[in-house]
């Protein structure tokens, strides 16, 4: 059975965690208290998520010891100037009630809109944010930096500009993209891959498939799509749960192991069913 967390460079980091993206107000915060009372270690938020004091909140209201928790958060597409950067961290500092990150990531590459299957010209350079991080990891109040949403070439990139390793890259993985080459990559440069929507958005629960192969272990296709996510070597996955249901439900993925037809049969690159996803993700309701 795999271990419950993953290391990368020296660091472990627990192998499912909360992601806490449109949670906002109190049920961000109550949905952060609930996991961190389940027994997870890992919570992830970002600066335009609007929710730091929430989920900073929640920390200091539970019996976590800091050193304890895994806490990520990641620059606004505003905050990518030198100066900018610096600034901004200090303010997500002061929302989340803590000393230090364990994890600063670039959101989305600088010349990239979120969302947007385009590259603009403009935004400051990569050297130029990578190098405001490394100064935060020197002063001690960043202890990991990666990037999210970067591909290949620009991950690449980045570890070449930057002098404190590229730790992860967060990106969008599941049974129906799952970023083969990009994973092959990080797993040759010690880069863990960090898995948002390993649910896409909500598409694996009515799979058929994941259902059969849940069923033989007593697991639902949310877990199993979890689990299928996990047992990649070098990932870790934040899926988002308010209930507290489903957030027991989505840690409770240690106590079985699919097998390896399992994992390439659950495996099936689809681009209409991540883009149902995506679509699914931009509804101003959760499905």
């Amino acid at each position: 059975m795999m271990a419950e967390s993953v290391s990368v460079g020296g660091v472990d980091v627990p192998a499912v965690g909360l992601g806490t993206w449109r949670l906002r107000g109190d049920d961000c915060r109550r949905a952060v208290e609930t996991a961190l009372g389940l027994g997870y270690r890992h919570v992830d938020t970002a600066q335009a998520y609007g929710n730091e004091r929430q989920v900073g909140a929640a920390i200091e209201s539970s019996a976590v010891e800091r050193d304890d928790l895994f806490l990520t958060t990641k620059l606004d597409g505003s905050a990518r100037r030198h100066d900018a950067v610096g600034r901004s961290v200090r303010k997500s500092l002061d929302r989340l009630g803590t000393d230090y990150l364990d994890c600063l990531l670039i959101h989305w590459p600088n010349d990239k809109p979120p969302f947007s299957p385009v590259r603009l010209p403009g935004g400051p350079p990569l050297a130029e944010t990578l190098d405001a991080m490394n100064e935060l990891v020197e002063a001690g109040l960043v202890r990991n930096i990666g990037v999210s949403n970067f591909d290949v070439r620009l991950l690449d990139a980045a570890r070449r500009l930057s002098d404190a390793p590229i730790f992860t890259n967060q990106v969008q993985f599941h049974p129906y993209w799952d970023q083969r080459r990009l994973l092959s990559y990080c797993r040759r440069n010690d880069v863990l891959l960090t898995a948002y929507s390993p649910l896409c958005h909500g598409g694996v629960l009515d799979d058929d498939m994941l259902g059969r192969i849940g069923r033989r272990y007593d697991k639902t296709p949310a877990q199993v799509a979890i689990r299928w996510a996990i047992q990649h070597e070098g990932v870790c996955a934040i899926p988002k749960a308010t209930s507290r249901g489903h957030l027991a439900a989505n840690i409770d993925v240690f106590d079985f192991e699919l097998t390896e037809a399992e994992m390439e049969r659950i495996r099936r690159p689809s681009k209409l069913r991540t883009l149902a996803g995506f679509a699914r993700s931009r509804l101003p309701f959760d499905v």
